[in-house]
């Protein structure tokens, strides 16, 4: 077996992604880009969405080409994306529909109307994070005013970094960084708001199991490793700090 450990680190941003095979030797980290892919909004009509199942093959691709050059396999995969964007999961597991991209337009004066029902100073109290319209809780809001059923159906949300790691392991968990650009965390208590959720008319059930950064979430599905060639299931990880503006807010993968 190779003394060499190998870590897999996905980045995506709002123009591209990569994948990053990372070689521990015990005593110096060596970093190679295994793949990159671009990325960037997709427009239908009038509307803004991620290609997320583009994406997810890309980093198929990515985890091919890096589980090929990892002597001794694959260690640890960890997700890192943009903040506030997500995807609603129907009750087999599918997507509803395409994840928006934060600068679609829907969200236009939604902030507004929110605060008629919860102040601004109280949604600033119970989350404490910058108000941008295009935070997840607007958003959210934005499909409760114009599109109520999409909530009724859903049975749980998930932020991009978290929705792949549940493409990849079959988890349903959301990552505790990634969910402190929502606008419904509560940083004190390190829970989902649920009572501003209830308030707002938006299903507190959707909402899934925080993880600490660093969680081990299990192995890759065995269709997953093998399609990749990634060989015996590896295990993989949920890793993150937040940084920089809400749209650059992202879920860091830590090797």
């Amino acid at each position: 077996m190779s003394a060499t450990a190998n870590f897999l680190a996905f980045d995506l941003g709002a123009e591209s992604g990569r994948a990053m095979l990372g070689r521990f030797d015990g005593r110096r980290l060596s970093l190679e880009e295994a793949h990159r892919f671009s990325n960037g909004p997709a427009r239908v009509f009038s509307s803004l969405y991620w290609d997320a199942l583009r994406l997810f093959d890309e980093m198929k691709k990515g985890l091919a080409a890096a589980a090929s050059r990892a002597e001794g396999g694959l260690a640890s995969i960890g997700v890192d994306t943009w903040g506030v964007d997500y995807a609603l999961l129907g009750l087999d597991g599918a997507l509803l529909e395409n994840p928006y991209h934060y600068r679609d337009r829907r969200t236009k004066g939604v902030m507004e109307k929110l605060f008629s029902v919860v102040p601004r100073a109280e949604v600033f109290a119970r989350t404490g994070i910058q108000f941008m319209p295009f935070n997840t809780l607007y958003q959210l809001y934005a499909t409760r005013l114009e599109r109520p059923h999409l909530l009724d159906e859903a049975r749980t949300l998930l932020l991009m970094p978290d929705l792949f790691h549940y493409w990849f392991t079959g988890r349903v968990v959301s990552e505790a960084t990634i969910a402190s650009t929502t606008q419904f965390y509560d940083p004190l208590r390190g829970a989902w708001d649920r009572e501003l959720f209830d308030r707002l008319g938006l299903p507190p059930r959707i909402l899934p199991e925080i993880v600490p950064p660093s969680t081990w979430l299990g192995p890759l599905l065995p269709s997953v490793a093998e399609e990749t060639g990634a060989g015996p299931a590896r295990h993989l990880v949920a890793a993150g700090r937040r940084s920089g503006r809400a749209h650059h807010q992202r879920s860091d993968a830590r090797l």
